[in-house]
């Protein structure tokens, strides 16, 4: 069965088996929630290939063959079919699983670039394998027992443990033993190796890599077994079995995985557990077949005692060994008895291990071993099995010692009498403490073993006393391995310090005892007196020590053998002084001894060169501290100690390494300044130099014994460095050549070492050149990926060297910056331009190629690859260098490939974590995860700032767009497809795509949560930027759907919110980019998924799950609220917590806290996110410094107090920069969420969004905005944005509610008004409301939004335009019942008012000052408010707090400002919008009787009297020049319109609501009119009637026409009659103009005016056309009704009327000139003679026949309104023309639209023809009311006159009238010559003029129009009364 299950279920070999090893992993070592029940599937599903542990599937199955063919079948391409065969030949798998392998290799080869599918397979083969042995290891190492436990649930341990323990009854161990001695690496290699199955160097280090875990995997699984539980017998002799025959490696040592099984073996057989006393000895007990299993002993205990002897005899003695010492313990136990026989034998098996030299294999054959030191279990047996030797075996151990002295006498003998060495001698106990001090020199995981030797545990105090026993009268054979043994024992803290203690007291004790010796040999006095001893002889032996006389090595002053013992004393001493402290200290400073003066007194004497470099290394220890470091440097200097060539004639450097470690250690300790002082120029210069040029520079060309020693010259070198260079930061004074005093003479002083360094890296120095040769060479000999001497150290010196670039790199700027400001002559060169310069090597420009190459080796180098990517990120800051590197990475294609694969390599790692902890607490690998993590921030961040530069950057080419061709020509694809490889975007989208299809969410956010922040950027930047976002969104939106996967987890809940916040603000961004692009695209179904993903509040199928926790209740008109969820938008709202705590006050005692702002203040700068941070190292720097500085004995004293208060400053400030950061992300976050919202509902198309669900979604909004914004603790730096929100909702609230109500629903509704409840308006206005309130005093920009939401807000319930029908009477308008909008309106005033005082407070401050753009919507608020405010509430209080009076008395000040806007290039038109804005109000103020009087009473019209502005009327022509090409900015004599227009309509309004009986208003305004005379004048004889003189002229008419009026002026008050007389004059020339006006426009000057306003503007002609008609119309209006007023003013009888018009009926149209000569005929006739009466009867006839023109189109536009829907479309397009701007503008909108807009228009067009139809009545009316008067006159009371007959008494009269001084604008001269026959030519006329014709049609007018208005019947008598007139003859 098991057989046929594999076979099916390994038709695949790699997929499933990474599956399987992932679950563990999770279960086991991340322990994942959830992952037992995932587990257990996967167990289930593999047991079958746990059982048949890497065999493959059986070849050539019949039945899976069959079921194949049911399956159907396709054709393969007949290379895939070879390779496949190849495959299954070379791993002996079916055909089919090698297919599906190939298969599996094509689709994972973009992850490995330049393989094919076949070696890729072959490596999937392999990885395979290793995650079966793998998983087998986690679930071995996850049982319960007797030695580790990794603390999981029970549950996980129960399943496992029933598991493995199935797999171990099948026979697991043997199955692994076998495995392990079949396969093998060469083997493997060479079945690859012969079907072309190896790659490069790099897929051979790959595939050998995983098959040595394979193995390594296996035999640690049988470890972590024996470890945790015994195996049975028959396993244990099959281990057994294989070890006897395992062989060592060359240097003697045994491979890992052996290693792993003897280990397993040696725990086998342990026991010493059993003495631990835990508390579950007895379950252990019983399970130990030890002693429970008599035939196991007896087995084992045979199969050891068996004479055979093993491939290995070391091996064997080891095993022998390690069963005495358990059958020792056994027989120690109650259960021992039974086995007697057995355990009787351990003395004779000690005896046999001790003959197969035990101690020698452990050393040699274990030690050895690279792995041994890097398990902690192997050391902990290994450490048992010592001291159980010691501690059991006391005996054998006494017998060594005695056989150690007996040859030890031999040895003695046999040197003084000159024979041979007895050949007998054994070395047992030689090799046993040799083996203890190097096994307790390494102590890789801090156990510190050692100390039980010098401690008593509760083990057998016996051996303790080895150490003390063995040192007891030492033999001299003896010595050097004790001393060595020694040096063993005393690694680690405590060790150190017994030892140190025991060599104190043995010199002290013996010297009594023992005559003739002054001590112990192994003592600090015997030690110290034999080195003072050979200093006193060599100083004298040698006065000139010179290199000669080192050729001969057998010193005369030291023999070989003394100079061993002397070695190995240092190196002892080194170990205890490097670990203890005291030590050092006491050592050092001990009178007698003087160990530091003698060792450097040595190394002027001649020693061979290794004594020296033993004495430099003990010295570097005593350096460590400080204090001694000091005085070291300045011993140092005096001795001068020689570093000469003798090295290089040995080829062995062991002198120049210590003096490089001594010197580095010293600079780390302390550097003195003054160093030298007194004996040259002070500083470190000399050695400096010499490191350089004598260590450094000559290191690649030396010839060296061990390959191996060159790296480590050069590494040790690099490091002193390095250090150097870390702590040097430039200064001004070192740019600056200072002199130093030497010997009575000026010398040049030297410069710190840092600062030559940096001059030397800056330059093209041969340092920086060997620096960058050493980078090529170490990149070079990586990429053979074969080991080689010396491989640790060249990797350390390559971090040294780029360590060394990133720091000058780091440091440059300001070394540059200083160096320029001191004007030095030194010449240095940016290091990144340096850097560009040609190898001499290549020959080719490739340093930073070779920086970036490290990358690819990040994963063997993890710190070279974060330091390279480092470096490239500050070189990436400079826009010049990066078009060049783009060139360089990809010049040559194989370099291309590497270096994308190094960066996507970086960013893929998956063992990156992201930490919080400081960095020194780390343990290694955790170190590691962080570096990987800090490497992918590196290369995220130089993507980043490279996507701002032009292209082509970096960033493009890493990230895969085209940096050859244009960059949106890029087609990017999944790796693979097309030969795509995989770059940098695929590695951040699989980055961020883990995980989202969970429920959890992207993985990274929360593992990496900085790391997650910076990918979304990267992807906001490719969106946002217009070259790669086509490319980019197109990739995302189809091939990853990235932006729905990302977005259905908003929000982002984490524990770090500043992450999550920007993460979700990126995404936001990016997402607000993608609704934008979708919708011009029309990409509908895409737009309409995000935006239902955002808005919807129904749950959504796919994920409800998600969202069940977030249901919420919101909103009040949901009566299912049971379904409902929170929508996605307001959830991310609610994630952005508004509220920020502040840091409280510094409280200090020591600093002064301005001051201390005042440097903290300097200490900030703006850091990469743009935060404005404080430097908190800078700033820990300076507080220091201050400290230090302080002098005298209390500013000792205080010193730790002090230091305290720095260290509250600094975490105040670090406190701050958080919050500082907090509040910038969530400022971001809100920003990015409020520009989704705009997104959403201004670029979307709207029918996306139904219009109810739009103001329901603006409403929560809205509300939920608010209450944010509004609860207690909401931090005010995030108003202005909310502010912005809000006026964007608001805006289109109204927008929806009015479109909606365009629409015509929703009118008549219960709830109110729209689809939105009255009650959700009116809470909207309270909280915008209180929003307004809550700003308080403070920010006045914020509340400009506000009060723009607020007019929007208002504007929902202003009526729209309804069309004027000339139907309903006034009366029924009165009456008719309230409608929605006045509810509406209603409602809102009380709420408003409800507010009281402290409302219109706020409104009226902004109003009156402050910020432009918030006083002109202050003041549109105001007039808002007034216009609704019917009870008059707010325009009392403006009125009465003196707001109003204030405002008029601003106007003054606005003149000079207004001035300058009439200049050809104006400054900024702020001041015109303000002056617009304020007269708007003050005209609405004027609207009501109260405010016009009120605004006459504060003095406006003497204000505006003031006001020089309005003589300063542009000329038209000179200013055409000056147009504003965009139209924005108007042209000067427009900007002076919009002066004097709002004047003139406020004086308008004002004379309207001072009804007759307020004579003042219009007094004042005529004041103004005859102040501003000149201009006016010229206003009214303006030449060119534009569309803005027509304005002009209806206002001015408007106005004259109420106050040029006789007996205005005597209203005025008190005038003398000269300005009387001077008064008079200019309203006569006001009326004469307005006459001759009325000639203008009435006669045939209109339609040319009309037709010249459609060619100026062709576009716009129609509404142009519309708006000059009725500014005709109003002029002649104005100017009739000003002829009707003088007439009536004048006199009540006809009699007594004035004339205005002469007595002629000619018309101005009978003359028929043509066009040509109008312009030149009608001024001079208008200036120079009176209009006649023809003129007014033309003005009637016209306005007759206009007013059917206008009825007539008023009739056929309110038809096609009625029946909108059955316009044909052309029709409708024409109606939409004039209101959608710009070419095809109607194609674009939707037909909805276009019928809305068609309503609009059609609106337009009924209501201006009401209006032009009020005025032709009008019109028509006081022109027969005007014509009447006259014919009366001149028919029945005019007395003819002959020229001769002048003084008869009518004219007299007519004279006298006119010396009256009553207005009259006909000239006497022209009147007094009124003859008969003019007046029967008159009335002939004027009977032909007013005919039967124009008489009917009159009345018509008064049939159509004057039923419904007032007046009616006035025409017809009027008609009748002329009529009459023409008929009678004079009486």
């Amino acid at each position: 069965m098991a057989t046929q299950m594999a076979v099916n279920s390994g038709a695949s070999l790699w997929g499933p088996l990474k599956e399987l090893w992932e679950t563990v992993e999770g279960a086991v070592v991340r322990r994942q929630p959830e992952s037992v029940h995932l587990l257990d599937l996967q167990l289930k599903k593999h047991k079958p290939h746990f059982l048949s542990l890497f065999k493959n599937p059986v070849r050539h199955d019949p039945k899976s063959a069959e079921q194949r063919e049911k399956q159907g079948s396709r054709l393969l391409p007949e290379q895939l079919l070879t390779e496949a065969f190849i495959l299954s030949d070379l791993f002996d798998i079916g055909e089919l699983s090698a297919l599906e392998l190939l298969l599996a290799g094509e689709q994972q080869q973009p992850y490995f670039p330049g393989l094919t599918r076949g070696l890729v397979a072959v490596l999937l083969y392999w990885d395979g394998k290793l995650c079966m042995a793998s998983s087998l290891r986690s679930l071995i190492q996850s049982r319960q027992g007797k030695t580790f436990t990794l603390d999981l649930s029970a549950e996980l341990v129960a399943l496992t443990t029933r598991f493995t323990d199935e797999l171990m009854n099948q026979g697991l161990t043997k199955r692994i033993l076998t495995l392990v001695s079949e396969i093998s690496v060469t083997r493997e290699f060479e079945r690859l190796q012969k079907e072309r199955g190896l790659g490069n160097e790099k897929h051979r280090k790959e595939v050998s890599d995983l098959i040595k875990e394979c193995r390594q995997a296996l035999a640690d699984s049988l470890f972590s077994w024996t470890c945790q539980s015994p195996l049975s017998k028959d396993d244990t002799l099959a281990l057994i079995g294989h070890l006897e025959t395992v062989t060592a490696q060359a240097d003697g040592s045994l491979d890992s995985v052996n290693l792993a099984l003897v280990m397993s073996l040696l725990y086998c057989l342990d026991v010493s557990f059993i003495e631990q006393g835990t508390e579950d000895r007895e379950d252990l007990l019983q399970a130990l077949p030890l002693l429970t299993e008599r035939q196991y002993v007896s087995a084992i205990h045979s199969r050891l005692m068996d004479g055979q002897p093993w491939k290995l005899p070391g091996l064997q003695a080891v095993c022998r060994l390690a069963w005495a010492l358990s059958l020792r313990v056994l027989s120690q136990l109650p259960q021992g008895s039974a086995l007697v026989e057995f355990t009787e034998a351990d003395e004779s098996l000690a005896d046999q291990a001790l003959l197969g030299d035990v101690f020698l294999f452990m050393k040699e054959g274990i030690l050895g071993c690279e792995s041994f030191s890097q398990e902690e279990f192997y050391i902990r047996r290994l450490h048992s099995l010592i001291t159980d030797f010691l501690a059991l075996m006391p005996m054998k151990v006494k017998q060594l010692r005695n056989r150690a002295d007996e040859d030890a006498r031999l040895v003695h003998m046999s040197l003084q009498m000159g024979s041979e060495l007895p050949s007998s001698l054994r070395k047992d106990l030689d090799h046993l403490m040799i083996l203890i001090g190097e096994f307790y020199s390494k102590d890789p995981f801090g156990l510190e073993l050692g100390v039980e030797f010098w401690c008593p545990t509760e083990k057998d105090l016996k051996w303790t006393f080895f150490v003390r026993q063995m040192g007891d009268l030492l033999p001299s054979t003896l010595y050097i391995s004790y001393l060595r043994m020694l040096k063993g024992l005393a690694n680690g803290p405590q060790c150190a310090h017994y030892c140190f203690s025991l060599l104190k007291t043995n010199g002290a004790t013996h010297s009594d005892n023992i005559q003739g010796v002054s001590g112990s040999p192994v003592s600090w006095e015997h030690f110290f007196q034999s080195l003072m001893l050979y200093h006193e002889n060599l100083r004298r032996d040698f006065p000139n020590p010179d290199a000669a006389q080192y050729r001969h090595p057998p010193l005369r002053g030291i023999t070989q053998r003394e100079l061993e013992g002397l070695t190995s004393f240092l190196e002892l001493l080194t170990v205890i002084i490097t670990w203890s402290e005291n030590a050092r200290l006491a050592l050092c400073e001990h009178p007698q001894w003087a160990p530091v003066v003698v060792m450097l007194g040595l190394l002027q004497c001649s020693v061979p060169p290794i004594l020296k470099a033993e004495l430099l290394l003990c010295l570097a220890a005593f350096g460590k501290s400080p204090e001694i470091a000091a005085s070291l440097w300045q011993s140092l200097e005096y001795t001068q100690v020689e570093l000469n060539e003798i090295e290089s004639s040995c080829e062995e450097y062991p002198l120049t390494r210590g003096f490089c470690h001594l010197i580095s250690t010293l600079v780390e300790s302390s550097l003195p300044v003054n160093l030298g002082a007194g004996l040259r120029v002070p500083g470190f210069q000399p050695y400096l130099n010499f490191l350089r040029d004598s260590v450094f520079l000559p290191f690649p060309t030396r010839a060296y014994r061990r390959p191996a020693e060159k790296w480590e010259v050069a590494d040790s070198v690099l490091e002193v460095f390095h250090k150097l260079l870390r702590d040097y930061e430039p200064q001004p004074s070192d740019f600056i050549q200072e002199m130093v005093e030497l010997q009575g003479e000026q010398v040049p002083a030297h410069k710190p070492p840092g600062h030559s360094i940096m001059f030397h890296l800056l330059n093209d120095s041969p340092m920086l050149a060997l620096c960058l040769s050493l980078l090529e060479e170490g990149v070079r000999q990586l990429d053979t990926y074969a080991p080689f001497p010396g491989k640790k150290h060249l990797e350390s010196a390559v971090l040294h060297c780029l360590c060394l670039l990133d720091l000058a790199l780091q440091k440059e700027v300001m070394f540059m910056d200083l160096l320029r400001e001191s004007q030095s002559s030194l010449l240095v060169s940016p290091l990144e331009q340096l850097l560009q310069g040609v190898s001499p090597q290549t020959r080719r420009a490739d340093h930073i190629v070779n920086i970036a190459r490290y990358l690819y080796h990040s994963s063997s180098n993890p710190e070279a690859g974060f330091q390279s990517a480092k470096i490239l990120r500050r070189i990436a800051n400079y826009p010049n260098i990066q078009t060049r590197l783009v060139g360089d990475f990809t010049h040559d294609q194989t370099v291309s490939d590497k270096l994308m694969a190094g960066f996507v390599e970086c960013l893929d790692n998956e063992e990156a974590e992201e930490g919080t902890e400081k960095g020194d607490e780390l343990e290694q690998p955790k170190k590691v995860a962080r570096i990987r993590h800090e490497t992918q921030i590196h290369i995220l961040n130089l993507l980043i700032t490279s996507l701002e530069l032009k292209a082509p950057n970096l960033a493009l080419y890493l990230l895969g767009y085209e940096v050859k061709k244009s960059v949106s020509s890029t087609n990017l694809q999944d790796p693979g497809v097309l030969g795509c490889p995989r770059s940098c975007l695929h590695a951040i989208l699989s980055l961020l795509q883990r995980g989202t299809e969970k429920r959890s969410g992207p993985a990274l956010t929360q593992k990496a949560p900085h790391l997650a922040e910076l990918c979304y950027q990267v992807i906001y930047q490719l969106c946002a930027c217009p070259d790669t976002s086509g490319p980019t969104m197109r990739y995302l939106r189809t091939s990853q759907d990235f932006l729905f996967s990302h977005l259905q987890h908003l929000p982002f809940l984490l524990s770090n919110q500043i992450a999550a916040l920007s993460q979700m603000s990126w995404l936001m961004k990016t997402a607000a980019i993608e609704l934008r692009v979708t919708s011009l695209n029309r990409q509908r179904s895409h737009t309409q998924r995000l935006v239902s993903l955002l808005l919807d509040d129904q749950p959504h199928a796919q994920h409800s799950g998600i969202e069940e926790e977030t249901r919420s209740v919101s909103g009040f008109l949901h009566f299912d609220t049971v379904s409902k969820v929170r929508r996605k938008l307001l959830s991310v709202l609610d994630a952005i917590d508004f509220s920020q705590d502040m840091p409280e006050l510094l409280q200090l005692d020591f600093f002064e806290r301005t001051q201390i702002e005042q440097v903290i203040s300097n200490c900030e700068h703006v850091n990469e996110q743009g935060h404005t941070v404080c430097n908190v190292k800078l700033l820990h720097r300076v507080l220091v410094a201050e400290v230090n500085a302080l002098q005298g004995m209390a500013a000792i004293g205080q010193r730790p107090l002090l230091m305290e208060e720095v260290n509250s400053i600094l975490q105040q400030v670090v406190e701050r920069n958080h919050v500082r950061r907090s509040l910038s992300a969530k400022r971001q976050a809100l920003q990015s969420w409020r520009s989704l919202v705009e997104t959403l509902l201004t670029a979307c198309p709207a029918d996306l969004i139904p219009a109810d669900d739009r103001q329901l979604i603006i409403r929560d909004l809205l509300l939920d905005l608010h209450d944010k914004v509004l609860s207690e603790d909401a931090a005010g730096e995030l108003m202005p944005i909310v502010a912005g929100a809000v006026f964007t909702l608001t805006a289109h609230l109204s927008q929806s509610v009015l479109s909606e109500q365009q629409q015509g629903e929703g009118l008549e509704a219960s709830s109110g008004f729209a689809s939105i409840a009255n009650s959700a308006l009116h809470l909207i206005l309270r909280k915008l409301l209180d929003f307004i309130l809550c700003t308080g005093g403070g920010y006045q920009r914020l509340r400009a939004h506000l009060y723009g939401s607020l007019l929007y807000y208002l504007q929902i319930a202003q009526k729209p335009e309804e069309p004027d029908t000339l139907q309903t009477a006034m009366w029924e308008r009165l009456t008719a019942p309230e409608d929605g909008f006045s509810k509406l309106q209603r409602e809102n005033l009380a709420i408003i008012e409800s507010y009281g005082k402290a409302l219109m407070e706020v409104v009226c401050r902004d109003a009156c000052d402050g910020h432009e753009i918030s006083r002109m919507l202050a003041l549109a608020v105001l007039d808002r408010i007034l216009s609704i405010d019917r009870q008059n509430q707010w325009l009392l209080y403006v009125c009465n707090s003196g707001y109003l009076r204030s405002l008029v008395e601003s106007l003054r000040q606005d003149d000079a400002a207004l001035q300058t806007m009439l200049t050809p290039q104006p400054p900024l038109l702020k001041p015109l919008y303000i002056y617009e804005s304020k007269m708007a109000l003050l005209t609405r103020v004027a609207k009501t009787g109260e405010g016009a009087v009120e605004l006459l009473r504060c003095g406006l019209v003497a204000q505006l009297m003031e006001c020089q502005v309005f003589d300063m009327v542009p000329d038209s022509d000179a200013h055409r020049v000056m147009r504003d090409p965009s139209g924005f900015i108007p042209s000067p004599l427009d900007r002076y319109r919009q002066i004097l227009l709002p004047t003139l309509r406020l004086f308008q309004v004002i004379l309207t609501s001072t009804s007759i009986n307020h004579q003042q208003g219009a007094a004042q305004v005529l004041q103004w009119l005859i102040v501003h005379a000149d201009t006016i004048q010229s206003l009214l004889r303006c030449q060119e009637l534009s569309m803005g003189a027509l304005q002009e002229l209806s206002l001015l008419t408007g106005i004259i026409s109420k106050t040029a009026l006789p007996g205005a002026l005597e209203m005025g008050g008190e005038v003398n009659s000269a300005a009387l007389m001077e008064f008079q004059g200019h309203i006569n020339r006001f009326q004469r103009l307005c006459l001759s006006l009325l000639g203008r426009l009435a006669g045939s000057e209109r339609e040319r005016l009309l037709k010249q306003a459609e060619i100026s503007a062709p576009g716009e002609s129609a509404e142009r056309r519309e708006e000059m008609e009725v500014a005709m119309q109003q002029v002649c209006a104005n100017i009739m009704e000003y002829c009707q007023t003088l007439l009536l003013q004048s006199s009540t009888q006809a009699q007594f009327s004035i004339c205005l018009f002469s007595p002629s009926g000619s018309e101005p149209a009978s003359r028929d000139g043509g066009r040509t000569d109008l312009p030149s005929a009608l001024p001079s006739m208008a200036y120079s003679r009176v209009p006649s009466l023809g003129l007014i009867l033309y003005l009637l006839k016209n306005s007759a026949a206009d007013f059917f023109r206008f009825h007539q189109s008023h009739r056929q536009s309110l038809g096609k309104l009625q029946s909108l829907d059955q316009l044909p479309p052309e029709e409708l397009k024409e109606l939409c023309q004039g209101l959608v701007s710009g070419p095809g503008g109607v194609e674009k909108i939707s037909s909805v639209q276009r019928s809305l807009l068609a309503k609009r228009r059609l609106v337009q067009l009924i209501n201006n023809r009401a209006k032009l139809l009020a005025l032709c009545s009008y019109v028509i009316e006081t022109c027969l009311f005007v014509l009447w008067r006259h014919l009366e006159y001149y028919l029945l009371h005019c007395t003819p006159s002959d020229p001769k007959d002048s003084l008869l008494p009518g004219a007299s009269l007519y004279r006298s009238r006119l010396a009256n001084g009553e207005s009259c604008c006909l000239l006497r001269l022209g009147l007094s010559r009124v003859s008969q026959q003019d007046l029967d030519v008159l009335k002939s006329d004027m009977a032909a003029g007013f005919g039967e014709a124009l008489q009917r049609k009159l009345l018509e007018v008064e049939g159509l129009y004057s039923q419904v208005r007032s007046r009616y019947t006035f025409i017809q008598a009027l008609v009748r009364r002329i009529r009459g007139l023409l008929r009678q003859s004079k009486g």
